[in-house]
């Protein structure tokens, strides 16, 4: 596994985002890294992020999958054309299917596959795990983000 964070290389004008911003205190802090040709991450829920007792939120699912795969997005096409990085990508579609109920106690494993790979569009399948089993699988499509997005 690599050492340094997809997200960590955002420069900080884009480091805010709730999911994954290495400059957003109240954020989720997710962090992001190869595992061979797959991405990881892992993520510890806490008790804020209850759906029902034991149980996590869907929303926080949806989260962890978005941020990942628009990290994702953003290392593979670094990856790609590494003269050019970093990137920053943004979400244009999110679908998630959820699996079965995810237990609030488990640290929750993050995997992503890069599907296509295209100069402004990548596709990221991306499941979410605890204890082994798969919880929540989705797919992004995620967009080179727009020059007009930046202040």
């Amino acid at each position: 596994m690599s050492e340094i964070a997809f997200q960590n290389n955002y420069p900080d004008e884009l480091s805010h985002c709730y999911g994954c911003g290495r400059l957003n205190p109240d954020g989720l802090q997710l962090k992001s890294y190869w595992d061979g040709d797959e991405t990881v991450a892992r993520f510890r829920p806490r008790a804020s992020h209850m759906a029902i007792p034991g149980y996590v939120y869907g929303g926080l699912l949806a989260s962890l999958i978005d941020c990942h795969s628009t990290g994702s997005a953003s290392a593979a096409a670094g990856r790609a054309r590494p003269d050019e990085a970093p990137f920053r990508f943004v979400t244009a579609s999110l679908h998630v299917d959820y699996l079965r109920p995810t237990p609030i106690d488990a640290e929750l494993e993050i995997r992503g596959v890069i599907k296509e790979l295209k100069e402004k569009k990548v596709v990221v399948s991306a499941t979410v795990s605890a204890g082994g089993q798969v919880c929540a699988k989705g797919e992004v499509v995620a967009v080179r983000m727009p020059e007009n997005m930046l202040r």
